[in-house]
């Protein structure tokens, strides 16, 4: 399959038209942005492993019921997804605070929460991605109560389905942000990446951060944190 025009260039990916309307190729890049776009830099590799990491776990939420927009990869750095709609919503799940919640909630940065928390932030640069409440999103009409309601739904199975995978690899998933669309016909899917740049990992044992969480706060490590996660998950 083969690109056609640009569609959209955001901050970590482009996205360009393919022969078939329904689907689109996403290809990844290296840039990196923190703190809605006021620091940016260059993560060596970071498009690969985001998006190898992505599908496959992509592929293992599917396989777990989860349904997603993924089709194909074509290679390291460019896959094919369905076409659709993005949901102009953030949606973060977090088991451990850390980050805005412990500044904003006034909770020690690794304290485990007695359940896990959701939340949403309205897509918004001009905004700077303000959190909304459900009442919110209903009033403007941001997604309707059912897509909500799936949307919370598959969110916290994807926390479940991981929590457990990552176990397996000393990784503690300690929050994450999603993204859903709309396919054509309406449904619902997971869309836009799971990976060290829409993740905490912690190493279970050490506590060290293997995220973009190095590079928001110049941590440095940052290309081999991602190298780390890359070679815990697909042994590379």
């Amino acid at each position: 399959m083969e690109k056609l025009e640009m569609l959209y260039e955001g901050k970590a990916k482009k996205v360009y038209a393919t022969a078939d309307p329904e689907k689109f190729i996403v290809s990844y890049k290296d840039d990196a942005t923190a703190l809605n776009g006021k620091k940016k830099g260059t993560i060596a590799g970071k498009g690969e492993i985001n998006n190898r990491m992505t599908n496959y776990l992509m592929q293992k939420l599917e396989d777990a019921g989860v349904p997603t927009h993924f089709v194909e990869e074509l290679n390291g750095r460019e896959t094919v997804v369905k076409k659709v709609t993005i949901v102009p919503l953030e949606v973060i799940v977090r088991n451990v605070a850390a980050g805005s919640f412990s500044k904003r909630y006034g909770v020690e940065e690794g304290t485990v929460l007695k359940a896990p928390s959701l939340e949403y932030s309205y897509k918004c640069d001009a905004l700077d991605d303000p959190l909304i409440n459900d009442y919110h999103i209903l009033a403007i009409g941001l997604a309707t109560r059912e897509e909500l309601d799936t949307i919370a739904k598959y969110a916290f199975a994807v926390n479940e389905y991981l929590k457990n995978f990552l176990k397996a690899y000393n990784v503690d998933l300690i929050d994450f942000k999603l993204e859903f669309g709309k396919t054509s016909d309406g449904t619902i899917v997971l869309a836009d990446e799971i990976s060290p740049d829409t993740c905490r990992f912690w190493d279970s044992i050490t506590h060290e951060k293997l995220d973009k969480d190095r590079f928001r706060r110049d941590m440095g490590g940052v290309e081999e944190a991602y190298q780390e996660m890359m070679k815990r998950i697909l042994g590379e």
